[in-house]
C-alpha cells in the first residue's frame, strides 16, 4: 500500500515536471503542487483517453500511452488553471 502511494507521488512529480517544462510561460508552483498537477493530469488524461478510445490508456505505469495521456492531461490542467488565474487577476 505504501509503495503504491510512493509510486503515485514519484509518477505525479515527473509528469507534473514534464508538463510544466512543455507549457510556455511561467508556472510558479512548488514541489507539492507539481506532484498534485501530475496526479490530477494523469486522471484527466486517462479519462479523456478512455472516453476517446474505449479502453484504459493508463494500464500500468510503464505504458507509454499512459505517460503521454498523463502529460497531455497535465498540460490541459495547467492551461485551465492559467486561464482562470489570468481571468481573476483582471
Amino acid at each position: 500500500m505504501i509503495w503504491q502511494a510512493l509510486s503515485w507521488i514519484v509518477f505525479g512529480f515527473f509528469v507534473g515536471l514534464i508538463a510544466r517544462v512543455l507549457m510556455p510561460g511561467r508556472q510558479p508552483m512548488g514541489w507539492t503542487m507539481t506532484i498534485i498537477l501530475g496526479i490530477v493530469g494523469s486522471f484527466v488524461g486517462g479519462t479523456i483517453g478512455t472516453l476517446l478510445s474505449g479502453r484504459d490508456v493508463n494500464a500500468g505505469i510503464v505504458n507509454p500511452g499512459g505517460w503521454i495521456a498523463s502529460i497531455l492531461g497535465g498540460l490541459i490542467v495547467l492551461g485551465v488553471v492559467g486561464y482562470i488565474a489570468q481571468r481573476n487577476s483582471k
